[in-house]
């Protein structure tokens, strides 16, 4: 696609067919998203692609784990409750995927079960686990370089007809998701994105959240 048509058609994925992504294809796409600029051309990413019995022990594990104690264990600072304006916009894309979901607002049982949901990464048939250098790990800039290269991989899959959703819920659990997919000390777990062949007939795989224009976003001088 246009890069263009690719900004504006790319959706957040939550539902998955079962099939598996062959390994070429995710080869494939890492390569794409490895073209992305970074810091003084640090490249500080890495990312550990897991699937099948691996896969299914991390979800076991983080949805029990976050069950059992109520808290995140993650390695990175988390963002704590949104408020104002960024409350409402969290609000807002909620009720557009409760409401494509079916879900009740004050339906706490089947919010619950979406919660869940996300805790097993949307049962996804591959998480792809982002993480930086720990020697790097004080350094904003790296954040900053794993978003790029985490958004040109989201764009790179949904180009060639594979899905995904970027998804912090994957990692809550942090501890398991390092010692079932073997991630090295020297790396810092950051995110996790679930990939995969879009489901038919989903319809929160449809919602196309509200965006800001332009005049929201952008302020000039000297124009």
């Amino acid at each position: 696609m246009e890069f263009q048509d690719l900004m504006f058609e790319r959706r957040s994925i939550r539902g998955y067919k079962p099939d598996p992504v062959p390994r070429e294809l995710l080869d494939e796409i890492i390569e794409v998203a490895a073209q992305s600029p970074s810091s003084m051309n640090t490249q500080p990413w890495h990312v550990h692609v897991v699937t099948g019995d691996v896969l299914d022990r991390i979800r076991k594990g983080n949805t029990e784990r976050m069950i059992a104690t109520g808290k995140p264990d993650r390695e990175i600072k988390g963002h704590g409750r949104y408020e104002g304006d960024h409350r409402e916009r969290q609000k807002r894309v909620a009720a557009q995927l409760f409401e494509a979901a079916g879900i009740g607002w004050d339906d706490k049982a089947q919010r619950q079960d979406w919660t869940m949901r996300g805790f097993r990464q949307f049962d996804a048939p591959v998480s792809v686990i982002g993480c930086i250098d720990r020697a790097v790990e004080d350094m904003t800039e790296s954040y900053f370089d794993l978003g790029q290269f985490v958004h040109a991989m989201v764009l790179a899959a949904w180009d060639r007809g594979v899905g995904a959703v970027i998804n912090g819920q994957g990692i809550m659990q942090s501890s398991v998701v390092r010692a079932e997919a073997q991630i090295p000390d020297d790396q810092l777990i950051v995110i996790t994105v679930a990939m995969g062949f879009p489901l038919d007939d989903f319809a929160a795989n449809d919602v196309d959240s509200e965006r800001r224009a332009v005049s929201e976003i952008a302020t000039y001088r000297g124009f």
